[in-house]
């Protein structure tokens, strides 16, 4: 009987801080991780510098003359996807299985580690999908909100959690609730994206629930790193405008992008300070209606301490 455990990797595109890309990589090399392949999308030499000397991490840059051809995607959801497919076709023939995650996006595999996980799915399983929670402000621990897969009740839990904007928001989730992927590698015609992968231009062939695994996604850690992105983010990121409301308009529903707008119109900066004390802080009242339905997560990440033995500095 073969011991052989799969080996996994993750492909990043990154426009971020040296320290904030180094936390990401210890993080998931201390996880278990054989292979990173870090895009940076910016011209941040100290980053690229500092990750080609580590034996398990592949770094390229990708902005202005570096991209590998004249048409360099305008979106940064496009050079996602094209660095994720590059990653995927050139570069990770080594691995069984590549996952496409961000850089404030952090696996945490409940009991079991994830390479006994990948290799107890099924052979047709082409995709596995890591569900995500989303994490909540506090002064000194790190908790995450989760939510329930089944949409109904999703719905329900939400309005009963967070009673003033749950009736606008899928979860109670400010960014994505459809998780990420690992995609088994090795296939041919792939097209790989941010949530799905097209092979042979089936969608996500045998799909799995990674129910295992978690996806911690550090999205607006505080109420001044939000609004440091809030522009950026309702302009061309997850709050834009176009994505579809929680709820049909006929029946009340704003996207995001409206619900964001308007409360800032009506009350400014206040209203948006009052919507992150709701749905985003992690104040004893919200904490014990999540774990009232199962959906408070309490996990430690150690981020810095990982990258102090990975990245060690003098």
């Amino acid at each position: 009987m073969s011991t052989h455990l799969p080996k996994w990797g993750i492909v990043s595109t990154i426009k971020a801080p040296i320290g904030t890309i180094e936390r990401f990589a210890a993080y998931h090399l201390e996880l278990g991780a054989e292979r990173l392949f870090i895009y940076l999308d910016d011209d941040n030499e100290a980053a690229f510098k500092a990750l080609k000397t580590h034996p398990k991490i592949r770094v390229l840059r990708t902005h202005g003359e570096h991209w590998r051809s004249r048409n360099r995607p305008v979106k940064h959801q496009a050079r996602q996807g094209a660095n994720a497919r590059h990653a995927y076709k050139r570069k990770a023939h080594e691995l069984d299985w590549l996952a496409h995650i961000d850089v404030d996006e952090f696996l945490w595999p409940i009991k079991t580690p994830i390479a006994e996980q990948l290799a107890a799915l099924p052979v047709t399983c082409m995709a596995a999908r890591v569900r995500p929670v989303e994490a909540l402000w506090h002064r000194t621990e790190t908790h995450f909100k989760a939510m329930t897969n089944d949409r109904k009740q999703r719905q329900r839990e939400t309005e009963a959690i967070y009673p003033t904007f749950g009736t606008h928001l899928n979860g109670g989730f400010l960014s994505h609730v459809a998780g990420k992927l690992f995609v088994r590698t090795g296939a041919e015609e792939v097209d790989l994206r941010i949530h799905n992968v097209f092979i042979k231009g089936d969608e996500n062939p045998g799909q799995v629930e990674f129910i295992g695994t978690e996806l911690c996604h550090l999205h607006a850690t505080s109420f001044e790193h939000w609004m440091e992105n809030i522009r950026y983010r309702l302009a061309h990121g997850v709050y834009r405008a176009g994505l579809k409301p929680n709820r049909p308009p006929e029946r009340g529903g704003l996207t995001l992008n409206e619900l964001l707008r308007t409360i800032e119109d009506s009350d400014g900066t206040e209203g948006l300070k009052a919507f992150y004390q709701e749905v985003c802080t992690a104040t004893p009242e919200l904490l014990q209606r999540l774990k009232a339905h199962g959906l408070l997560r309490s996990y430690d990440l150690a981020l810095e301490e990982k990258r102090r033995k990975h990245f060690p500095t003098d």
